[in-house]
């Protein structure tokens, strides 16, 4: 019959502690001590020291946060800001600009359904996003 060392599987114990054990408690004892040390190591290799399964809700309030009245306020101001700011672009621009930040289209499938090139829509994706900023700037919205 093997003989254990509690404090090895109780680190609140302080005091060395051997009991005479039977072979299954003993395999017991050592095939829960390899579990949780596998835990740890895959906790420590996944830098998981929080899990969803707490229950103290901390990962759902992060993920499922209400914004304040000031946030509700401040993107409504910036969504009427950038549709005032779209309505200065060219159409052709204003229209691609729209379709791919907006409605979250592929520049291909712009390019696609306006039967031009991709990198014509790129470049006028791009040149778009550029005069928008322009016009961030010279409103002074931009900080």
């Amino acid at each position: 019959m093997p003989i254990i060392n509690l404090r090895k599987y109780y680190p609140f114990l302080t005091e060395d502690c051997f009991v005479e054990v039977s072979d299954e408690v003993a395999e017991a004892f050592l095939l829960a001590k390899r579990k949780e040390n596998n835990y740890n190591h895959r906790t420590w290799y996944h830098k998981a020291y929080y899990s969803l399964d707490n229950g103290d809700g901390i990962e759902n309030d992060m993920l499922h946060r209400e914004p304040s009245p000031e946030e509700i306020l401040l993107q409504k101001v910036s969504m009427q800001q950038l549709y005032e700011a779209l309505d200065h672009l060219p159409p052709i621009q204003r229209r691609r600009v729209y379709a791919h930040y907006i409605l979250g289209m592929k520049k291909v499938d712009i390019a696609r359904a306006e039967g031009v090139t991709g990198s014509v829509v790129c470049n006028s994706v791009k040149k778009g996003v550029k005069n928008l900023r322009r016009y961030f700037e010279k409103k002074k919205w931009m900080e």
